[in-house]
């Protein structure tokens, strides 16, 4: 009789802060690492960085342009690639879900499920989560934070992370954006 099969390694990556403008992304021995920075000279460009270990330097791997008098656009790839509009590149669908396209041809999705957004793949029928997003918690819900919000990424996920990251920053800004607007509208 065979043995079960075992789950998938899961890549823990915590966030230093609530923030989706400056914080850090990384697991706990540092193989993945991802700095998020909105200068305070540029407030309308976030700039994503990944540690590239044997060259011991931060690789810009995205931009998101958000300037107010202008249409959002994303640079997927560093500073040689060109900036594409944000609804070519993330197609929005109902409920604050997010499709995205990789250039190989893979297809992703964000979804939302009881406050906690899953990555699934859409070519895919009846797809496993690949990735999943799980919010900080406080002590008593108004104290110090107990855990902080963390991103548990699989195997299969991993020569997509800097997508992911990306993507999954403009879906949680999104939904934050809705929230904030309903929060305004009722007062």
């Amino acid at each position: 009789m065979p043995s079960p099969r075992r789950p998938d390694p899961i890549h823990v990556l915590s966030f230093a802060t609530n923030s989706l403008r400056n914080t850090t992304i990384s697991n706990s021995d540092d193989t993945l690492y991802y700095e998020v920075v909105t200068r305070f000279w540029h407030p309308h460009l976030t700039k994503i960085f990944k540690l590239d270990k044997e060259a011991r330097q931060m690789r810009l791997v995205g931009e998101i342009d958000r300037e107010p008098s202008r249409e959002p656009r994303v640079r997927v790839g560093g500073e040689r690639s060109h900036w594409i509009p944000l609804d070519d590149y993330m197609k929005w669908g109902s409920k604050g879900s997010g499709t995205w396209a990789t250039p190989e041809g893979d297809s992703f999705r964000w979804k939302k499920n009881r406050r906690r957004l899953q990555l699934f793949k859409t070519d895919v029928a009846d797809a496993a989560t690949i990735a999943r997003y799980v919010p900080y918690t406080r002590h008593f819900y108004v104290l110090l934070v107990d855990r902080r919000a963390s991103l548990e990424v699989k195997d299969e996920a991993l020569g997509h992370m800097d997508q992911i990251i990306m993507s999954y920053l403009l879906v949680e800004r999104k939904r934050r954006d809705e929230r904030m607007r309903v929060k305004v509208g009722r007062s």
